[in-house]
């Protein structure tokens, strides 16, 4: 596969996760306990069948135990925690392996994550390597005896806020994440984890009806629309629309009432189902044919053709309830099509400034 390239030509950098790094610390630490050797690198194989060396920033003994860092290099990937301190303090124990999260590291409070509530967000691939590198560390020196590992992130509560992890109900810090041991630069892979993530602690809080939205600020009109819904059943799904809709369906959710904007519904009413700004555009003559069957004189319908956005035509619209309920329609019918019928599918359209435009049901069956 070739790499993502940058505009000027050159390849994007790939980084490594926070699962990775976890498992280099972890490796460094229980070797420097075991010879009482300082560890300046470590070295591990991946999940993609790599392997890959991490330089420890620090290797020190404490009482009983060594604690090792190194800092998290997310190559070209705005990552949340780049540049995070990942450190693993490791000690003896009389048998067994235990793994826990120490500061900032998130906690799981809430159902429907692949880590149970209570314990630390430790996810399950990072968790099997950590484990893994502990084990054959342990084999290679000729070693049985327990040990306990804790991996912290000094600054990771901090970091957490850049993330969804309070919506997920991981509180106190980040999650140690990844499946592949690198992160690919501007990959979809992680957002649409999350999406199923989100998706999955909805229907373990017992929601049937989500609200689906594309950012923060449409979402933010959603949750006054739906008062009665839990913080649980609001979903940022980004651009990723036909990948939510169908994840709402295969989780069992009855109802998904999708709320935004002219700009990306726009393209949801024409059957566009990733409304990224690069995919497919506006448009403006689907517009005017809307326009047209809502009654618009043909002097607008014209202007409409002529318009330079989707907001430019929402405000030539303005009055026209009919325009924005039939949009509202479409993006329905769209919806219903994407997922091959099965849902109750709701949309309701909002100015940038949270005035509602329109609004539009179709039941499932109909």
């Amino acid at each position: 596969m070739e790499a993502k390239k940058q505009t000027d030509g050159k390849p994007l950098r790939q980084g490594y996760t926070t699962g990775a790094c976890a498992t280099a610390v972890t490796k460094a630490a229980l070797t420097a306990l075991i010879t009482g050797i300082p560890q300046t690198e470590a070295t591990i194989y991946l999940p993609i069948k790599q392997f890959a060396t991490f330089q420890m920033e620090s290797c020190e003994w404490l009482d009983g135990a060594v604690k090792t860092s190194t800092i998290k290099d997310a190559g070209d990937d705005p990552d949340a925690t780049h540049g995070a301190l990942i450190e693993a303090t490791v000690s003896f124990q009389p048998e067994g392996i235990t793994l826990d999260g120490g500061v900032g590291v998130g906690r799981v409070t809430k159902p429907g994550l692949p880590v149970s509530v209570g314990e630390a967000a430790i996810n399950p691939v990072p968790r099997k390597m950590i484990l893994q590198v502990v084990e054959d560390v342990l084999t290679e020196h000729g070693i049985k005896t327990g040990v306990a590992v804790i991996i912290s992130v000094p600054r990771g509560e901090e970091m957490a806020e850049k993330t969804l992890n309070g919506r997920l109900g991981i509180i106190g810090g980040i999650s140690i994440l990844g499946t592949r041991g690198t992160v690919v630069p501007f990959s979809t892979s992680a957002y649409m984890a999350s999406i199923v993530q989100a998706i999955s602690v909805a229907r373990a809080s017992n929601c049937e009806h989500v609200v689906i939205t594309t950012g923060g600020r449409s979402e933010k009109y959603a949750m006054k629309q739906y008062p009665h819904l839990p913080e649980e059943a609001f979903i940022e799904m980004g651009d990723f629309v036909g990948f939510t809709l169908k994840q709402c369906k295969k989780q069992g959710v009855k109802k998904v009432s999708m709320v935004g904007m002219m700009g990306k519904f726009s393209k949801v009413a024409q059957g566009v189902m990733m409304v990224h700004s690069k995919s497919a555009p506006v448009s403006l003559t689907f517009l005017s044919e809307v326009a047209s069957q809502s009654g618009a004189s043909d002097s607008l319908v014209e202007e409409i053709k002529e318009a330079n956005t989707a907001s430019q035509a929402a405000e030539i619209m303005a009055g026209n309830a009919s325009f924005f309920t039939k949009l509202c329609t479409y993006c329905n019918q769209s919806a219903l099509n994407e997922v091959k019928g099965d849902l109750t599918i709701e949309t309701t359209l909002y100015t940038m400034k949270g005035e509602q435009l329109g609004k539009a049901m179709v039941e499932s069956g109909d």
